[in-house]
């Protein structure tokens, strides 16, 4: 029973693979993914997959796919400084980019006007983003050699999967806060609106 990935949604690290792909006997994990109390994870951004007795994630299979001006982008937050943040991105309007061996890696950076609509001059890149944060945003412009300029400034772009300083798995509490799924602390992040509120 061979499953094609390109009918199954994109999943970020942390969320479980559909039932359709994990019924019992429960199945082996291959690459990207990983059991943890008799459920199986993603591990990398990607579209789940099943082959026989095993499923993987698979990311970034379709080459070709290019950021361009207004394109959503979702990326992992790899550097922060007091004015910009830097994340190498992993999917285009939700298709991954296309992996490459030179390491050339698609690189963005979100400039601290550009993070909110509101209270600008009030914005603290630490209580927006933190390293390791999976982050929705929208193309601004062609940036530098190296990185497009982003914009996280509207409600459904922002943080969508994070990890506490505790290390678990952090859940949308408002637009400025994450709670941790596990101890229940308050974090501060720029969230994006969750789908379907």
């Amino acid at each position: 029973m061979a499953s094609t990935s390109t009918a199954q949604p994109i999943l970020l690290p942390g969320q479980p693979l559909p039932l359709n792909l994990t019924r019992a006997p429960l199945p082996q994990c291959g690459k990207g993914c990983y059991e943890a109390n008799g459920r199986i994870l993603a591990s990398v951004i990607g579209r789940p997959r099943r082959d026989g007795a095993t499923v993987s994630v698979i990311g970034r299979e379709e080459a070709g796919v290019v950021p361009e001006i207004g394109t959503t982008v979702i990326g992992t937050m790899t550097r922060l400084t007091p004015q910009q943040a830097h994340m190498t991105i992993s999917i285009v309007d939700d298709r991954p980019v296309q992996e490459s061996g030179a390491g050339d890696e698609f690189g963005g950076v979100v400039r601290i006007a550009d993070i909110r609509l509101t209270e600008r001059d009030k914005i603290k890149m630490g209580e927006c983003f933190r390293l390791g944060d999976v982050v929705k945003a929208k193309v601004l412009s062609l940036g530098d050699a190296r990185s497009y300029y982003l914009s996280t400034a509207a409600n459904e772009l922002g943080v969508v999967y994070g990890t506490s300083e505790a290390g678990n798995a952090l859940l949308p509490v408002s637009y400025q806060e994450m709670e941790d799924a596990v101890t229940g602390r308050v974090e501060k992040r720029k969230v994006a609106k969750p789908e379907g509120v």
